[in-house]
């Protein structure tokens, strides 16, 4: 069945779902290449940001902005301009980055399930319409084949739209689960680097109270 043939069959619905299945391929795209460099680059930048960092590498702050596009980048770049706070407040500002950074790392996700709530009730309400035309263009004195093919007709554009409705649903969440994975796994590796620089930041803020060397073992 050719494209136009499909829509031919699914009526007005199939309309406002090709609209919906646009957006959504374009944001999982997005999502996509999105976690996709997240996920090859991150850890490597932010362990050696804490590697420099426990160091005392003046290098540590221009590497960050050179991965600002990276949300643990951009938490640790907000948290160590501030590396002269005490360790209270230090962890204040860890926590105001990490909030700043969770709209992102959310993003597009209303959009998502607005989608896959939507599409079967879009299906749903074809299904409907179509039911409807079938009843309307049933003539039950009449076996010819215009009024059969009218009902039958009506027939497909209820199965057709609740389909479409049903696939695009699915492919949707389906993304909309994985994403939510990421974001997860994202979730349990900002609060394990944080807590690593909070560690390496207590150690060289009392070692520059008390004038004793402080280090921290870190695996």
């Amino acid at each position: 069945m050719l494209i136009t043939d499909l829509f031919a069959a699914g009526g007005l619905v199939m309309y406002p779902l090709l609209i919906a299945s646009v957006v959504a391929i374009a944001l999982i795209i997005e999502r996509c290449v999105f976690w996709a460099k997240v996920n090859r680059q991150q850890r490597r930048i932010v362990r050696e940001a804490l590697a420099d960092y426990e160091a005392g590498s003046d290098a540590v702050l221009p590497k960050l902005k050179q991965h600002g596009d990276l949300p643990l980048a951009r938490i640790f770049l907000e948290a160590i301009e501030m590396d002269y706070a005490p360790p209270q407040a230090f962890h204040n500002f860890v926590e105001g980055a990490i909030q700043a950074e969770l709209p992102l790392l959310r993003r597009f996700n209303t959009v998502f399930d607005t989608i896959v709530a939507a599409a079967p009730l879009l299906g749903l309400l074809g299904t409907v319409m179509g039911l409807i035309r079938s009843f309307a263009s049933l003539d039950l004195g009449s076996v010819g084949q215009e009024g059969t093919a009218r009902v039958t007709g009506g027939i497909s554009e209820a199965l057709v739209s609740t389909a479409s409705g049903l696939i695009v649903a699915l492919l949707v969440l389906l993304f909309s689960n994985i994403f939510r994975g990421f974001y997860r796994r994202q979730l349990a590796l900002i609060q394990e680097y944080t807590n690593q620089l909070e560690a390496l930041h207590f150690c060289r803020y009392e070692e520059s109270r008390t004038g004793k060397p402080m280090r921290l073992n870190r695996s």
